[in-house]
């Protein structure tokens, strides 16, 4: 394959922006740096109006701002830690889920270390494209409810494919390149002084970009290599966690059947403080995905930002044995993860039953969980493991 060539041709139908990026990505990219050091410098305290005041003994107070070090994520201590915690749904659906009380339940009943705030860009009606100040506005509110709350918050530009397929949807991450240099400018200038943000600028990258052409791991690296450094312009110390292809499966989500985790491992970004992410359904994913997980997560950082005990869609039967396989492999090597979803959607994956939100709870305790929202609070419960010597 041409990879300047291919790079190229992932570019331009990106618009104006992308097009004139172009000029400057025609080189084959640089052989692998040498991994991270293990114990990063700690970074400097962050202070101004928007700093965290996380309560003492929460998540955020004991292990501070968070950097990539190797292939983990570790604390202020240069310590490697596993976060654990909940998505919320498309934010624009179920904003009565994300209130004072709900989230009093996930910080201190849940006891979860970190909430992923997920924003759709098209999807009708509910997508940031309908009204960008409205749900820049909810997310803004969104990471100070979990900032006073001592949790870690993950902003997600929820990239799906959910848009009009007449103009190929937003599963190519160029598509919408311009909004999200927009939307990523006023959440990182808001929260720079923050210690807790965590971003994923391409939930899940996949399908086929305007020409008919696999959006690749040369597409979405590209789009990295401009995005971050745009947003490390204004927040220059958080993580940021990239989507792989496939719908952030590394590739083995792919139709052909031919791409794993090499396809990223082999040629990672030069940028620091990253992580990949990865995505599994464990009724749908089974030790294929597995095993790909746990190779690449001896190569490269992996966050797993979004899982399920269910299926690809979030419905169906639970299957809480090939999960829990995931958590051992996960606890194992301290990758973080969260799952999806913190909702009363309908579906099998929502925490909660139907309709509990909409009447205001109960959402403490079980009685208005749906049995994988049992069975995931269960596993968010358990002590986490943050030394700090």
């Amino acid at each position: 394959m041409d990879i300047s060539r291919n790079r190229l041709r992932s570019l331009a139908g990106a618009g104006t922006i992308a097009a004139t990026l172009a000029l400057g990505l025609t080189a084959a990219p640089a052989a692998p740096a040498a991994p991270q050091a293990a114990k990063p410098a700690a970074p400097a305290a962050k202070t101004g109006p928007q700093a965290a005041q996380a309560p003492a003994g929460s998540p955020v107070a004991i292990n501070g701002q968070l950097t990539v070090c190797g292939t983990k994520l570790c604390n202020q201590y240069g310590k490697p830690i596993q976060l654990r915690g909940m998505s919320t749904h498309g934010i624009g659906w179920f904003p009565n889920c994300y209130t004072n009380g709900s989230l009093n339940v996930l910080a201190n009943d849940w006891k979860a270390d970190v909430l992923r705030v997920s924003l759709y860009i098209e999807s009708a009606n509910y997508g940031y494209l309908r009204d960008p100040v409205a749900y820049t506005n909810q997310v803004h509110d969104l990471i100070e409810k979990a900032s006073a709350r001592g949790m870690y918050v993950i902003v997600d530009w929820h990239l799906l494919g959910d848009g009009n397929p007449a103009t190929y949807g937003d599963s190519d991450p160029w598509t919408h390149i311009a909004s999200a240099k927009r939307f990523f400018k006023d959440i990182a200038e808001r929260h720079k002084n923050k210690n807790n943000v965590i971003y994923e600028i391409a939930n899940e990258p996949n399908g086929t970009n305007w020409q008919g052409q696999r959006v690749d791991w040369w597409t979405i690296k590209s789009y990295a290599e401009d995005l971050i450094p745009y947003i490390r312009q204004f927040d220059a110390d958080a993580p940021v966690l990239v989507g792989t292809p496939d719908w952030a499966s590394f590739g083995v989500s792919s139709s052909s059947g031919q791409f794993n985790e090499t396809e990223v491992a082999n040629n990672p970004l030069q940028i620091p403080n990253i992580m990949y992410t990865f995505h599994f359904y464990a009724a749908s994913h089974g030790q294929n995905y597995l095993d790909a997980l746990s190779r690449a997560a001896d190569r490269i950082p992996v966050f797993v930002s979004e899982f399920g005990t269910q299926n690809h869609l979030g419905e169906g039967s639970n299957n809480f044995p090939m999960t829990q396989s995931y958590l051992n492999l996960m606890a194992t090597k301290k990758i973080s993860w969260v799952n999806w979803n913190y909702s009363d959607d309908h579906r099998s994956g929502a925490a909660f039953k139907t309709g509990t939100c909409a009447a205001g709870g109960p959402v403490a305790g079980t009685s208005s969980l749906k049995e994988a929202g049992i069975w995931i609070r269960d596993k968010i419960r358990t002590p986490d493991n943050f030394p700090t010597v």
